[in-house]
């Protein structure tokens, strides 16, 4: 089943619609939904790595732009869903603190989130609901995400074929340590 649905990704990766596909998932991605898009950038540069600094910039783009989205969330929303709740429970003065501390190290925090696989939209709705600057939040996601997507497009351009043999043998491995590491993004969200 791992095969197929991997033989299947990588058709869909050499498609005409992947590039809309990638920019959907980036976008995405970075306010709501929780698959990363490296889902899809890794098989399409495998797939046509003459595109790969092309995707890098797709992924970008609609990254920090989907990551404007997840910041207005947290901007906008925040005080109609969140702000009753932490009120209610006695949480809303735990907040003020955690949004001190979060404007002090903000720049830091959304640049390290966006280069890990840290679930970013966490980050982005977070930066909105504390109010951190958005000339700084989005210079800081602009770097990181771009940092991110050229780096694994640069690499897979640079070592395309030899990357492509080791995912195609040890499919179940590769498969494995994704989803370790999207697991991990979401427990480390828990326990920080």
């Amino acid at each position: 089943m791992l095969r197929r649905l991997y033989d299947w990704t990588m058709s869909l990766a050499s498609g005409p619609r992947a590039p809309v596909a990638l920019g959907t998932v980036s976008f995405a991605e970075s306010s709501f939904f929780p698959i990363p898009p490296d889902v899809l950038l890794i098989p399409m540069v495998i797939a046509r790595r003459d595109r790969a600094f092309a995707y890098a910039v797709i992924c970008t783009v609609t990254s920090v732009v989907g990551g404007l989205f997840g910041y207005a969330i947290g901007a906008f929303l925040f005080v109609q869903l969140a702000e009753p709740i932490l009120s209610f429970y006695g949480y809303l003065e735990k907040f003020e603190s955690f949004r001190a501390d979060f404007n002090a190290f903000g720049p830091w925090i959304v640049f390290i989130a966006g280069l890990t696989p840290f679930p970013y939209k966490v980050i982005t709705i977070a930066s909105g609901a504390t109010g951190l600057s958005l000339p700084v939040f989005m210079a800081a996601s602009l770097v990181s995400r771009g940092l991110r997507f050229f780096v694994v497009s640069g690499l897979l351009y640079l070592f395309g074929p030899p990357i492509r043999d080791f995912i195609e043998k040890r499919l179940g491995l590769v498969f494995t340590v994704f989803v370790i590491a999207l697991i991990g993004g979401f427990a480390a969200i828990r326990y920080l």
